[in-house]
């Protein structure tokens, strides 16, 4: 990354159409530099239409994931992140794990302060589900 173009390796923004992976592992989260790490401030990014499969029945599950950190020296890229999200519609994972691989995928992509990861399912069955997941740098 050079000072002339601080945002130069933010490639997937930069593209008209989205090229959406098949697979949360297939999916890459952008960072860029947070503008200000010598303050603590939180940002919340929200997405209230997520989908992802049930591995047992192959039913689709539907959520809202709302996600809070505080940056420390990158920040993540908001389009990146809603094509990762997106990879979810075709994998099979319970709620748990859908919610702690965000976090832990979150946590390798821009090792913030603190964070915290909420899914909030919608019922199937009669019982909905809320999954939350902390993480706090040592």
């Amino acid at each position: 990354m050079s000072e002339e173009n601080p945002h130069e390796d933010l490639s997937l923004l930069k593209q008209n159409e989205a090229n959406y992976p098949n697979s949360p592992g297939e999916a890459r989260l952008e960072v860029f530099d947070n503008s200000h790490p010598e303050r603590d401030y939180t940002i919340v990014l929200d997405c209230p239409e997520f989908t992802s499969i049930c591995p047992i029945t192959g039913q689709p599950d539907f959520g809202h994931i709302t996600i809070r950190y505080i940056a420390d020296k990158k920040c993540v890229e908001s389009k990146s992140l809603k094509l990762y999200l997106f990879a979810f519609r075709n994998h099979g994972a319970f709620h748990e794990a859908v919610v702690n691989r965000i976090l832990d995928d979150l946590v390798a992509a821009c090792s913030p302060r603190k964070a915290r990861v909420v899914g909030d399912f919608r019922p199937r069955g009669g019982i909905a589900i809320r999954v939350v997941a902390r993480y706090n740098a040592q």
